[in-house]
């Protein structure tokens, strides 16, 4: 049997716990100050049935800003996303972000609720659907259907259920109940008589009553005494159900929001993650190295700083790979989404996906070695075919461009035939390596930079200049201990101890920069190169 989430998002005061109410006939706003304030704080939830008995839980997030933590925790699990907009504001800046975040998380069936519609005329109401449709053009939303609503007086509640029954019956997958079960708990509470419950949704597997499982990151295990699903009790549930679970052995106390239930040993509690990162395009921030973020993955919020491993830093709309070392341990699994937002102001910023969940201490200086030694022996390879595979035959003489024949034939060569071919083949012998000659010098600014230098002439003139090989050698150590974080003070150090000495560039290094001097504007002459 499928089992369906879904779940709102929008602006405040929109009208998602409205639409909720007239969907389900429930209020999910529970708490006393969210009724007496009249705008949702803390996640609710409910359910209804279709047409067909499909009965779908309802997950009601918060639209304000400053409660955007709330609504990330409750999007885990969300199988489907009702995006309300109200038709007499249309689209607002918490609408953007949440549709950021649900893209960020993702989720991929939408449907688009222009709600609010008995407070427009049926002008406005066209004009504000033209525009919201324009405003959606490449997003996750840009083909999600629209319904016209108003919850107030329940105009296009039935049409919404029927788009709904279609959606779960056509688009929306089932979700996967073969595999280990694991419940990200988004609610802890006790009841008399019980002892604790927590609530969550539960993502994969399947949980049997009196099954003993473990609460992670905190490392207890747990009984499960009891299973509701719905208000009803169960002997187990499924992925895809929202869940309450009456646990023994653990206290309330040691519990919060965050933590996951699942098999003994299945996860191991870890205090860093690598991940693929991905800047939203319309962010304002730039994601620098060592930047604090707040970190956002199933319901566990926790403050984080980013290594980057593959470049200096992180623009509006552009990706790369970062480690992100966590001031709290989380258990997560490979593949899982998250979201990420700048530590002050808070705002977000981006998210991605995690590729290793307990993975070795990074170090950017080796990460960036080993790509650099590897594209550069890359490049010399092609370089060498190149050069081996060009052979050039002229009145009885055979001419080739391998460091031993060219600069002597160059030089003394009369035939102006001869020399032009001979420099255009050297010149372009390596034509496909384009993309790799640039990542390399990307690679060797990173690695210059985190020495505390301007660009990679200065690096060589420094190393040229120090007083001996050691120097150097201690220059490269003293980088690779200090990865974590490279003070002021630390590269004062390191340019001062880098002076007087002799190193030869290595061989990919003068041929590289030959190759981007004759890419240049400026010419050159062979003796020169």
């Amino acid at each position: 049997m499928k089992h369906i989430i879904i779940g709102t998002a929008g602006h405040i005061d929109h009208g998602k716990t409205t639409l909720i109410r007239a969907l389900t006939g429930r209020n999910t706003d529970r708490l006393q100050e969210e009724q007496k304030r009249g705008i949702t704080i803390e996640l609710g939830f409910t359910w209804f049935d279709m047409k067909d008995g499909t009965r779908c839980g309802i997950i009601d997030v918060p639209g304000h800003e400053k409660f955007v933590g709330n609504m990330v925790s409750g999007v885990v699990g969300m199988d489907l996303v009702i995006m309300v907009v109200a038709a007499d504001e249309g689209i607002m800046p918490q609408t953007v972000e949440h549709l950021d975040i649900l893209e960020l998380l993702g989720i991929q069936k939408t449907i688009l609720v222009l709600n609010k519609c008995d407070l427009v005329d049926e002008e406005w109401l066209e004009l504000m659907e033209e525009e919201t449709r324009e405003k959606l053009q490449g997003t996750i939303m840009e083909h999600a259907p629209i319904v016209r609503v108003s919850a107030a007086t329940g105009e296009g509640i039935d049409e919404l259920k029927d788009v709904i029954l279609n959606m779960v019956k056509n688009e929306v997958e089932e979700r996967d109940v073969n595999s280990i079960p694991r419940l990200p708990i988004d609610r802890v509470f006790t009841i008399s008589g019980f002892g604790t419950i927590v609530t969550g949704t539960l993502i994969s597997g399947i949980i049997n009553k009196s099954d003993t499982l473990e609460l992670f990151p905190i490392g207890k295990e747990c009984k499960i005494r009891g299973i509701q699903v719905h208000e009803k009790d169960q002997e187990k549930c499924e992925a895809g159900q929202r869940v309450a679970i009456n646990i023994a052995n653990i206290r309330k106390e040691d519990i919060y929001r965050g933590c996951v239930i699942a098999p003994i040993g299945s996860m191991q509690p870890t205090d860093r993650v690598d991940v693929k990162v991905q800047i939203l395009k319309d962010s304002n921030r730039i994601l620098t190295n060592r930047a604090r973020l707040h970190l956002y993955t199933g319901t566990s919020e926790v403050l984080c700083r980013a290594v980057i491993l593959d470049k200096e830093e992180l623009g509006p709309g552009e990706s790369g790979l970062a480690q992100l070392v966590l001031e709290e341990p989380i258990v997560v699994k490979r593949g899982d989404r998250f979201v990420i937002r700048f530590y002050s102001p808070v705002e977000t910023i981006g998210g991605g996906i995690v590729l290793e969940p307990n993975p070795k201490k990074k170090k950017r200086f080796n990460e960036i070695s080993q790509r650099l030694s590897k594209l550069s022996m890359d490049y010399s390879n092609a370089v060498l075919d190149a050069t081996n595979a060009f052979k050039f035959e002229k009145d009885g003489k055979t001419y080739t461009i391998d460091d031993a024949n060219y600069p002597q034939t160059m030089k003394h060569c009369a035939d102006r035939e001869v020399r032009e071919k001979l420099f255009r083949a050297r010149s372009t012998r390596a034509p496909e390596n384009t993309a790799r000659i640039d990542e390399i010098l990307a690679l060797r600014f990173e690695k210059a930079k985190l020495l505390g230098f301007r660009n990679p002439a200065e690096l060589s003139i420094a190393v040229k200049s120090a007083p001996s090989v050691a120097a150097v050698m201690k220059m490269i150590d003293d980088l690779d201990a200090a990865t974590e974080k490279i003070a002021a003070e630390e590269k004062a150090e390191l340019v001062e101890s880098a002076k007087g000495a002799v190193e030869k560039l290595e061989p990919w290094d003068q041929s590289y920069y030959a190759t981007r001097l004759r890419e240049s504007k400026y010419s050159y002459s062979e003796e020169e190169l």
